[in-house]
């Protein structure tokens, strides 16, 4: 489906959530369970992976905490909503199943990581590749709910993290550093393509059935 296709092609996500202080936003590297990718795409804002470099200086989901104001659904950015109009030339309601799972790598100690961890957390987040041109803009907005992987299913999505990002087993260091680093899942619950390259406004949504 494209919805997978374009989750399957981007690498970054920007992530919304609220904590004490209000909303929130950090950006994270991201792989997909359950779609194909085309053999190891470049992260949209790949890392210096050389040998050697420093753990620390780049662990996926280290953002800057940073307030914003949601933007329309006209773009790649904004949370949207289900069920909310849909200009002519959308796609419709994809078929998705249960729906994609997505992963990704920051400790549970970062500002996000405490908000995620709580209860019932909800998440908004967008992904899509930085300098598009309007009339090819493609992106996804989704919501969804994040939870900690632990045991077999930590495994698993260790697994399809590394596939997707090779350069973090190819450095000791940076591998040794994500090991022991907290590995999340991220499981949507709606999602909206957005893509002018099938017309100016095409939208194809998905929602988890209840």
């Amino acid at each position: 489906m494209a919805i997978q296709r374009a989750l399957a092609a981007h690498t970054t996500l920007t992530l919304a959530y609220v904590d004490e202080d209000g909303p929130q936003a950090c950006a994270v590297l991201y792989a997909t369970g359950g779609t194909t990718a085309s053999s190891s795409p470049t992260p949209d804002h790949a890392p210096d992976s050389a040998p050697g470099r420093a753990a620390d200086s780049f662990v996926p989901g280290r953002g800057v905490d940073g307030r914003g104001e949601p933007g329309n659904g006209g773009g790649s950015g904004g949370s949207g909503e289900p069920g909310g109009d849909v200009e002519s030339g959308s796609g419709g309601e994809a078929d998705l199943g249960s729906g994609p799972a997505l992963y990704f790598v920051t400790a549970a100690t970062t500002r996000h990581g405490r908000a995620l961890a709580k209860p019932d957390a909800r998440v908004a987040f967008t992904v899509q590749r930085d300098g598009q041109e309007w009339g090819e803009l493609t992106g996804i907005q989704g919501r969804g709910c994040c939870r900690i992987l632990a045991g077999a299913e930590r495994a698993a999505g260790w697994r399809a993290y590394t596939e997707r990002f090779p350069f973090v087993e190819q450095s000791d260091r940076l591998r040794d550093a994500l090991e022991r680093t907290t590995l999340w899942e991220l499981r949507p619950d709606w999602l909206r393509l957005i893509d002018n390259g099938q017309g100016f406004g095409h939208k194809e949504e998905w929602q988890r059935s209840s």
